[in-house]
């Protein structure tokens, strides 16, 4: 019985020391449990998508049945028709778009006339080819201003601005190949003392 009596310098417990000694287990078990949650995560693929909540085959049932509504509506005038205005270099256009059978009046005159130039009706050509929409719009422009080359810049940038606005869903098309942005590249200026913007006159030693 006196053997089992301890003296106060040998009692050192304490309860800071006990509650170590009780806490020290429970930090072995979470230690020996992490590695297998982690174990359970990355091997048990077939859970990942009930976790997720993640149903490819749904998800694309639910987009095919219910495509995306354009962002914008429809901009039409009393006849039926988009109106949109263009501008390239000093030329300004104003188009008019409605369905039709792919025929283009410029000025009064049809572009075969009023575009000699198979690379200028090209131009004119190019929303309607990027959109897989030739031969199904008539188009009536009036320009004015600048060449023939900005001429048909212009009325290109209103064709493009009208056909967005007459079908909204083409916009994204229409914009992905800059056609919807205006063309700000212009003439540079004359500099005095020089022939024209960049361009000297003849070097004279004597």
């Amino acid at each position: 019985m006196a053997d089992d009596k301890k003296t106060p310098e040998e009692n050192t417990e304490t309860p800071e020391t006990k509650g170590a000694e009780a806490e020290a287990p429970k930090a072995e078990e979470t230690a020996e449990a992490a590695p297998e949650a982690k174990a359970e995560t990355v091997t048990d693929l077939a859970d990942l998508g009930a976790i997720a909540g993640d149903a490819p085959d749904a998800d694309a049932k639910a987009i095919a049945n219910n495509p995306a509504t354009p962002l914008r509506e429809q901009e039409l005038d009393q006849q039926g028709r988009a109106y949109a205005t263009g501008r390239r270099k000093d030329a300004v256009a104003r188009v008019w778009v409605k369905p039709g059978k792919g025929t283009i009046t410029v000025n009064g005159k049809d572009q075969e006339t009023y575009f000699a130039r198979p690379t200028l009706r090209l131009i004119l050509d190019q929303p309607f080819a990027i959109t897989e929409r030739q031969g199904q719009y008539d188009v009536v422009a009036t320009v004015r201003g600048g060449g023939l080359s900005g001429q048909a810049g212009a009325v290109k940038h209103g064709i493009s601005q009208a056909l967005s606005k007459y079908e909204p869903e083409l916009r994204g098309t229409i914009k992905a190949a800059g056609f919807l942005t205006r063309d700000s590249r212009v003439v540079e200026r004359k500099k005095y003392g020089k022939a024209k913007a960049r361009k000297s006159f003849q070097f004279s030693k004597r």
